[in-house]
């Protein structure tokens, strides 16, 4: 099996729970990863495909010049790389299916061209059109249009066009230098994604398979000394927002301490790639803050935690059946924090923009009300096996 995977540690650890689980089934598996995404590798053939993801996220300026120059001179060139070694890498692998992540946009040329089955991997539904809710990503993704949903998912192939140049050049990896005339779909789709969270539409068709979330719980890292001591301690918070660097780092870890300290909780920073910093004023016995900490560790004893959305954090959270502030900035956070709190593990979503402590404050008091519901609904995602499920389904073809 040849994985393919780009994104952020999010999007790279399910593959990697899906590498080590075919494996162990005997499996012979290689995976293609991004260079940064700060995922443990160990035990996985992994080869790397040359991309830099933290550098395709604007942090600052919004404005559309400015995004159209970062496209320009910082996206499309880390793409044409990264599209080129996917093809490179599975030719040189020569597997007899490749699974990749959507935004592997050569995983479909280098399919064809081999003759392979293709998998399509989704943690978000950003592909697979439904009548019953819109597509994660984009700006109704919290609004139920009707008859008018299954159109959102269009957004996901028009951005898909706009890197045609990209894949295109990426065919000169391929046999022969020439990109196959005929096209095929992929013959599956694995929603890696729980129904606990997102139950399944019934207008999916049966080639698209709700998986349940992938984890790998042999592979949980430990906790360093000082983050070990911590939860052990008094009652916590856990904060994240992953690699969410947007808007001032300071004032939201203001935020989310001085909340935390008036509902007599102590406070666990996971500051990740920028989105928390924590002004030294506040520096106390009560606070501990460290880039990146095991979650499974973390989320264990943690009263609520507090996180952007993104598709791997939501799931671990609730998961490890703890209660939910979900502050989304952007992509498929908004439709995590709805789908979190309509099921009853989450407060109502606060939008980063308004993240403060009078918001903040209410919110946690609204989330710790749903201790009962969120041990319900981590318990039942326990019992799910996604990567066994998912390794069943590709072995299958």
């Amino acid at each position: 099996m040849m994985l393919l995977t780009a994104g952020t540690r999010g999007d790279v650890e399910p593959f990697l729970a899906l590498a080590r689980c075919a494996t162990a089934q005997g499996h012979e598996v290689r995976v293609g990863v991004p260079d940064d995404s700060g995922a443990d590798l160990s035990g996985v053939d992994s080869v790397s495909l040359e991309l830099q993801f933290q550098g395709l996220i604007p942090h600052a300026a919004t404005a559309p010049w400015t995004l159209l120059r970062h496209v320009t001179t910082e996206v499309r060139p880390a793409m044409r790389r990264m599209l080129a070694a996917a093809v490179r890498e599975t030719v040189a692998f020569e597997p007899d299916v490749v699974v990749h992540h959507p935004l592997i946009l050569s995983a479909p040329l280098v399919a064809d061209s081999l003759a392979l089955p293709r998998v399509l991997v989704e943690f978000s539904p950003v592909a697979t059109p439904t009548a019953e809710f819109p597509a994660s990503g984009g700006p109704t993704a919290t609004r139920d249009l009707g008859r008018y949903n299954r159109s959102t998912y269009a957004v996901p192939r028009a951005a898909a066009r706009m890197f045609r140049s990209e894949v295109d050049a990426a065919s000169v990896q391929l046999p022969g230098g020439r990109a196959p005339t005929v096209r095929t779909p992929s013959r599956a789709t694995l929603m890696a994604v729980s129904p606990q969270l997102l139950p399944r539409p019934a207008d999916w068709p049966g080639r698209v398979h709700l998986t349940g979330a992938w984890f790998d719980d042999s592979a949980d890292a430990l906790a360093g000394p000082e983050v070990a001591a911590f939860v052990q301690g008094a009652p916590y918070l856990v904060a994240s927002f992953g690699s969410m660097a947007a808007g001032n780092a300071g004032e939201r870890a203001r935020a989310v301490v001085s909340a935390a300290r008036a509902h007599g909780l102590r406070a666990l920073l996971l500051t990740g790639w920028g989105g928390l910093e924590l002004p030294p004023a506040l520096r106390a016995p009560d606070v501990l803050a460290v880039r990146s900490a095991p979650l499974g560790v973390v989320l264990s004893g943690a009263s609520v935690a507090l996180h952007h959305g993104g598709a791997g954090t939501a799931h671990a959270v609730a998961r490890a059946g703890v209660p939910s502030v979900v502050v989304p900035f952007t992509a498929d956070q908004p439709f995590w924090g709805a789908r979190m709190h309509l099921q009853g593990v989450a407060a109502e979503p606060i939008p980063a923009r308004k993240l403060t402590v009078e918001t903040l404050v209410p919110a946690i008091t609204d989330a710790l009300a749903r201790r009962a519901r969120a041990r319900e609904v981590g318990l039942a995602m326990r019992a799910e096996d996604g990567v066994r499920v998912a390794v069943d389904v590709v072995a299958a073809l």
